[in-house]
């Protein structure tokens, strides 16, 4: 066991270093790679592995994803760095149209080996078009994989795997997590799909991902201190999300609550709760942000934050 303490950002740099010392054809690509990333994700790796494999780019996020494209068919493995999923818009029909279809619409001839980094979610004091959650968007496009850690850990662990996958990731990191520490093993090795328990409980299960699972381990505290014991299941892949996991505990428990910072409405919340309460037919619930745009003034984005305290309320109703 190799284990250090290191920040979100720190434990993502080490495994880009980990693969790009282990695999040549490991290149990144983006804007303000070279200076280390603006969150320092990308730290000290062009001076190790030079301005060929650490590529800085014009800004442009078409050109960024569609370079990435190319590089990817040709037998490369790029990170193609969007700076924060909100910028990735300007990039969307390389990923949508090239990435992810090329091997289907080609028979498997053509694979394309890329992770895109997008940072995701609610950004202090950074307003709504740069505070956005829009996984499900991709959750919903057929070809891709999604990918959402939550600690250094999975950072180190699920970033390594999503480089080793063989077809386009959509790699959400959290815009506030990067300064996040914990213990990293960098001998712990992560599987594309399996979600992490984080509590056992009997009284009703608990599904999220992301930053909000702090929120919901803090509600999961204050529902122990009245005997509720929850179920915790942090996601980590959205697509494929492990049903079994999910089923499994949904089954026990005949509740579940999914709670996620994107806004409810078309949720990837409600994907996990329908199919819970087809397969298993427990009792479902979900929170997510309302369908606003996320304000700059404090007082409005914590409109869009999900609480705590919203958790143990709807908590308490579901185990009514």
């Amino acid at each position: 066991m190799a284990l250090s303490e290191l920040s979100y950002a720190e434990a993502a740099a080490l495994a880009l270093q980990h693969e790009m010392e282990a695999d040549a054809n490991v290149v990144v690509l983006g804007e303000d790679v070279g200076r280390g990333g603006i969150f320092g994700q990308y730290k000290g790796l062009q001076q190790r592995f030079g301005t060929e494999r650490v590529i800085d780019t014009p800004i442009s996020e078409a050109a960024i994803m569609g370079a990435g494209v190319g590089m990817a068919l040709a037998g490369l493995r790029p990170v193609v760095e969007m700076r924060v999923v909100d910028f990735a818009l300007c990039g969307m029909d390389e990923l949508v149209n090239q990435a992810a279809k090329n091997r289907f619409m080609f028979g498997g001839q053509g694979r394309v080996p890329l992770v895109a980094r997008m940072p995701g979610g609610i950004w202090d004091a950074s307003a709504a078009q740069h505070s956005q959650s829009l996984e499900a968007w991709f959750a919903h496009l057929p070809g891709v994989v999604v990918v959402s850690p939550a600690t250094p850990q999975d950072n180190y662990s699920l970033l390594r795997a999503a480089l080793r996958c063989g077809d386009p990731v959509v790699y959400i990191e959290h815009k506030a997590l990067w300064g996040a520490r914990g213990e990293v093993d960098t001998t712990q090795v992560a599987t594309l799909g399996q979600a992490a328990r984080l509590r056992d409980g009997d009284e009703f299960t608990l599904v999220s991902w992301g930053k909000q699972l702090q929120v919901c381990a803090a509600a999961c505290d204050a529902l122990a201190a009245d005997g509720i014991a929850v179920d915790l299941l942090d996601l980590r892949t959205l697509w494929p999300w492990d049903r079994e996991a999910v089923l499994a505990s949904c089954g026990r428990t005949r509740k579940l609550l999914v709670v996620h910072e994107a806004v409810r409405a078309a949720g990837f919340g409600a994907e996990i709760a329908a199919t819970a309460a087809e397969a298993t037919g427990c009792k479902v619930a979900r929170l997510g942000a309302p369908r606003i745009p996320v304000g700059y003034a404090p007082v409005l984005e914590a409109q869009s934050r999900v609480s705590a305290e919203q958790i143990v309320a709807a908590a308490r109703r579901l185990v009514a």
